[in-house]
């Protein structure tokens, strides 16, 4: 390392969308002030700034998708908009005063870890830091994936992610052809087809679509729920036991699910009266094993004139043809990749560096795989908050992200008893010991044996995204950091961490 003098912080954070700003509030709580915020954009949001296509909004109800520690009782929806959520996220950085931590316009370029002085050296667009622990909080939602079709640098056309829309781009009267079926195309293409000429859906895969049971929150709830916020505790907690309940069904017996798919084809075949379009529309896999999407508007939209379904990938593209992986062909003035993110392979991992000199990204080249879903073998005083295996089918990602904080607000803890100059490293037979644990019960979930290719899979077909579990479980597993998994590593070590003897047994999963 130069000798060069950078601003050491205690703690760097990456990223300011829920997980950010939740480790944020944390550590302020924890009584450490000394960290920063370092933001890519110009504002704070994450997922909720970047995607703001027509519809956007959530499908985890308002109550249940908010921070314990910051009710909000002003949802104006049971299922809420984009632009609401944004808001509430601003609302929680000024109520806590996170503002002054905040480096905004501040992209990690690389972060390495200095085994000498055990410290990350982080390189950001606006300089080099320092920090003692780091934070990942860059979520998996955060880097579109847009597949890599022939003849598509020469389309004349505009072409765009539903992650980056371009709202300066005039849809009205155009040919949009929308890619992919997934939770931001079905938002988008009920949005977006009555105002323009022709609508085009490539669909490689039907995705199973519940009603979304949506409405206005009256004033009078509203006002319950600021005068008396028990009310708004117990509207939660309701939302929550509900999904616990579910779980089994996703986790162990997924033959029950057989009901709720009699539920989608109902919500399906309502709106939609063309037999040929419903064989289009009826996917063949189990419901679940892809994510269960909501709407009540996405089969009346595609049952409008000015809609064709074409139940194939987008496979060439050929000047303003575009070619279908099955033959069909159609013109198209504006190309809408609802294509998803890199979630496996998350972008951020090729820009850590860990003990052994490594990407994060070389370390996981055969899957991503971390301890308790927070902290990776080779990578000391790091931690990812929505990390591997930590993804939820049926319920709020919230929860997950507060149960992290737990566990990061002990690992705090523990690294101050152990005073200055000491790091935390994950064990690589714990960080194994516990995916292995995850794997084996993901066998037997919908995830894994429900018939269909999901995002949820990585490049060998294994399962690095969900977890197979109830919240619950999760939130006993990371309340308290279990030293046992952890080597202790001093500063007086130079080239040979010296771990601290420790005879506990590896905590079991819940």
């Amino acid at each position: 390392m130069g000798q060069q003098q950078h601003e050491h912080v205690r703690v760097a954070v990456i990223g300011s969308g829920f997980g950010g700003l939740g480790a944020a509030v944390r550590l302020r709580r924890e009584g450490i002030t000394d960290f920063v915020v370092l933001e890519r954009a110009d504002s704070v949001g994450g997922t909720w700034r970047d995607n703001s296509y027509p519809g956007c909004a959530c499908d985890v109800p308002s109550h249940l998708y908010s921070f314990s520690f910051a009710p909000n009782p002003d949802w104006p929806r049971t299922f809420s908009g984009q632009e609401h959520i944004r808001a509430y996220l601003e609302h929680v950085t000024d109520t806590f005063r996170l503002r002054p931590h905040l480096r905004l316009k501040h992209e990690v370029l690389m972060m390495r870890w200095d085994t000498e002085a055990l410290r990350w050296e982080i390189e950001t667009s606006r300089g080099t830091l320092t920090a003692d622990v780091v934070v990942s909080a860059t979520g998996p939602l955060s880097d579109p994936k847009t597949p890599d079709v022939p003849g598509l640098a020469d389309f004349p056309g505009k072409v765009f992610h539903s992650a980056r829309w371009d709202h300066d781009y005039d849809l009205r009267g155009k040919r949009v052809a929308m890619i992919g079926t997934g939770a931001s195309a079905i938002q988008i293409v009920p949005s977006i087809q009555p105002e323009v000429g022709r609508l085009t859906l490539f669909q490689r895969t039907p995705a199973w679509v519940m009603p979304r049971v949506d409405r206005t929150i009256s004033g009078a709830e509203r006002w319950l729920h600021r005068q008396l916020p028990i009310t708004g505790t117990a509207r939660r907690g309701l939302l929550w036991g509900i999904r616990e309940l579910q779980v089994q069904a996703f986790t162990k017996r997924p033959n029950e699910l057989g009901l709720v798919e009699r539920i989608a084809r109902a919500n399906m075949h309502k709106a939609i009266k063309d037999p040929a379009l419903r064989a289009r529309l009826t996917p063949s896999y189990r419901i679940g094993c892809k994510r269960i999407l909501l709407s009540s508007t996405y089969y009346p939209a595609l049952a409008q004139p000015n809609v064709d379904v074409v139940a194939s990938a987008l496979g060439e593209v050929r000047g303003s043809t575009l070619v279908a992986a099955d033959g069909t062909q159609t013109e198209a003035d504006v190309i809408i990749f609802g294509t998803g993110f890199h979630v496996t392979d998350m972008p951020i991992a090729e820009r850590v560096v860990g003990a052994e000199g490594i990407t994060l990204a070389e370390a996981w080249k055969d899957g991503m795989e971390s301890l308790r879903g927070a902290t990776a073998a080779g990578f000391p005083n790091w931690m990812t908050i929505i990390g591997p295996n930590t993804g939820l089918g049926n319920s709020s990602m919230i929860l997950m992200i507060e149960s992290q904080l737990n566990y990061m607000a002990d690992y705090m803890r523990q690294l101050n008893l152990l005073g200055e100059g000491s790091a935390l490293a994950a064990r690589p037979s714990s960080v194994h010991a516990w995916n292995r644990r995850v794997q084996e019960r993901m066998k037997r979930t919908v995830w894994n044996t429900g018939g269909c290719t999901s995002w949820y899979l990585d490049a060998s077909g294994r399962n690095t995204t969900i977890w197979p579990g109830t919240t619950t479980e999760f939130r006993s597993a990371t309340r308290h950091v279990d030293l046992s998994e952890y080597e202790v590593i001093r500063a007086a070590a130079r080239r040979k961490p010296i771990a601290e003897a420790v005879t506990q047994d590896t905590e079991a999963v819940a």
